[in-house]
């Protein structure tokens, strides 16, 4: 069974369905797997913001004073802002998390989430558009 460790992932299903399709090895010494498929476990958070006009600078400034808030939350990978080349209000925020519920449970539920939003918020064009992801696994 695919045993993802202990950061909230609740799957436990045939190695033959793990995403990734690779399998499990006995640690060193035996007793408790190692998840070679943990990665595929992982989430990634995708927020695509637009800016209101003039805000781009003030955005970025909000973000940079805002990475630690969601950095340092429990079952966050890491976090990334990227700006649009063509459309330079435009930002995507990318977070890995441990999983969906890491995400609304640790962040969106918390006192974190209230001022990382009192930051970034007032830039805000249009309420972000946000989703979650998985990897699709490629070849060996």
């Amino acid at each position: 069974m695919c045993r993802a460790p202990a950061r909230g992932c609740a799957l436990r299903r045939p190695l033959s369905s793990c995403p990734t399709g690779r399998t499990e090895e006995p640690e060193a010494g035996g007793g408790r797997l190692t998840p070679l498929c943990e990665a595929a476990h992982m989430v990634l958070e995708v927020a695509l913001i637009d800016v209101l006009p003039g805000h781009e600078d003030a955005f970025a400034a909000a973000y940079a004073t805002g990475h630690p808030v969601i950095a340092g939350t429990p079952g966050c990978r890491s976090v990334r802002m990227t700006r649009g080349v063509e459309s330079p209000s435009r930002f995507v925020l990318l977070v890995e998390w441990d999983s969906v519920e890491a995400h609304d449970q640790n962040f969106r539920a918390s006192d974190r989430f209230i001022r990382w939003r009192e930051l970034i918020g007032p830039h805000f064009a249009t309420p972000p558009l946000v989703e979650h992801f998985t990897d699709v696994p490629g070849g060996r």
